[in-house]
């Protein structure tokens, strides 16, 4: 006991004195030597202050990273900084702002971006009044879907909305469509459609700015659009969208791939691939980079239900030319829409490889004395462009002609087959009024209508029987 008392006594001595005496100068002796020094308590506090440096150590390098990463990226108020100078370090955890050129921000938080974006981008619903026959019976029932959309434009008298062709559809029986558009301040509006294009998916509807509210026009905000072209593949991807219908909403992932090549029944595109999820009511809606730009249009229509993490978005270098064509269509009144005079067909990418025919619309019949049969078009002839735009399916012809006014002369891009071959003619039409032939409209025969799909098979191989082929 008495051992350990010394030990302790001395041990606290030579503690206390060296940590006392470290700072001093050298004294010596009045010999001149220097006074022995205690060895033993030395070697014990070179062990303390060795593990107190080690503590520390980490301390002060947490709060070296932490310091240097909030003076390179914070841009808090001066003002907020000077009222809260006495708490420096919780205000730069909870209060401080990163700058908008630290690349290294949006990287784990893309809130800021979304903020700035979302203003941009709105709900789209779709409804109309579908009739099914059912052992002679009528039934009628609403059809109901969502989407999203992007704002790309706007003047004095509407807001330009770009969406997928798939959101503002209806079935061929449908009536009483109404589309209605919901801005992200909650506030509705009913849409009209300037122009569709099913081949590419694309439409552009317009919201009347009469409709809206002074607080809702300031709200609002016109997209930027960025380069899809420049896209690498491992770059972030934001996709924003009406989900499900429930809401907007944001899913973040990468870029998987570019010019991914997709196929449906009727066309096929190249697109962008990323894993950001893109569910049903995300179609079209935005997929946006890191930097807030629009690099692609969302599109569930493309998406597989037997793999996860693969979304589809229609680069937007793509759409943009056919956006300005969209946008720039003259809406018409009905008495005022063009009138062709057949029913035809879509002749999908299906029937290309089955019967190695055109992509396009299929004439099946044509009406007496309309306009198409006074150009010459016959049944068994493939319409693929109209005054140079590219058809691809029924509901493209029926897009532009509802955009064309009646007397106007077009020319349609026809693929003609003789011989066994089809030979690509350049047909123009003056094209009739829908209001003249809306007298007997009930009669597909004399409208610009589709056949049905039994009438349409059986079309093909009576075309192929006449041919000789």
């Amino acid at each position: 006991m008495d051992y350990n008392n010394n030990y302790n006594n001395n041990y606290n001595n030579n503690f206390n004195n060296n940590i006392v005496d470290m700072p001093q100068p050298e004294n010596t002796g009045s010999d001149g030597r220097k006074p022995k020094k205690h060895n033993r308590g030395m070697k014990v506090f070179a062990i303390v202050l060795a593990a107190a440096i080690l503590v520390a150590g980490s301390g002060v390098g947490g709060a070296y990273v932490a310091k240097n990463y909030l003076a390179s990226s914070a841009t808090a108020s001066t003002e907020t900084e000077s009222a809260d100078s006495s708490t420096s370090d919780k205000l730069a955890v909870k209060t401080t702002n990163v700058s908008e050129t630290d690349s290294t921000a949006t990287t784990s938080d893309v809130s800021e971006v979304v903020a700035n974006v979302m203003p941009s981008i709105v709900a789209i619903s779709n409804t109309s009044d579908v009739t099914t026959n059912f052992f002679g019976q009528s039934y009628t029932q609403q059809s109901e879907g969502a989407g999203s959309g992007i704002i790309i434009g706007q003047d004095s008298s509407q807001i330009l909305i770009v969406t997928n062709n798939h959101v503002v559809a209806t079935e061929d029986n449908a009536t009483n469509q109404k589309l209605t558009v919901t801005f992200g301040d909650s506030t509705s509006a009913e849409a009209t459609i300037k122009g569709t294009e099913s081949g590419s998916d694309l439409a552009v509807v317009a919201v009347k700015t009469s409709d809206l509210s002074s607080d809702t026009l300031n709200y609002i905000k016109i997209a930027t659009l960025g380069d899809s072209d420049s896209v690498k593949v491992g770059q972030m991807a934001i996709a924003i969208g009406n989900a499900l219908g429930y809401g907007q909403s944001v899913t973040v992932g990468y870029v998987s791939a570019v010019n991914r090549e997709v196929s449906t029944e009727d066309y096929t595109m190249k697109l962008l691939q990323t894993d950001a999820a893109i569910n049903p009511g995300n179609s079209g809606g935005a997929l946006i980079n890191a930097k807030g730009e629009i690099i692609g249009i969302n599109s569930a229509k493309y998406s597989d239900t037997d793999v996860e993490g693969v979304g589809y978005a229609i680069p937007i270098s793509t759409a943009i030319p056919i956006i300005n064509e969209l946008m720039n269509r003259e809406t018409l009144s009905e008495s005022e829409q063009a009138y062709l005079g057949i029913v035809a067909n879509d002749v999908t990418t299906e029937y290309n490889k089955i019967y190695g025919m055109p992509v396009g619309v299929y004439v099946s019949k044509v009406s007496s004395g309309s306009p198409a049969e006074e150009a010459g078009l016959k049944m068994g002839d493939i319409i693929t462009a109209f005054n140079g735009n590219e058809v691809t399916t029924m509901s493209d012809l029926q897009s532009r002609l509802s955009s064309t006014k009646a007397g106007a002369t077009v020319t349609l891009t026809v693929q003609k087959y003789s011989n066994g071959t089809y030979t690509e003619k350049e047909v123009k039409v003056t094209l009739g009024s829908k209001a003249d032939a809306s007298s007997s409209s009930s009669n597909s025969s004399s409208s610009n209508g589709r056949s049905s799909d039994n009438s349409y098979n059986n079309d093909f191989g009576n075309f192929f029987d006449n041919s000789g082929n």
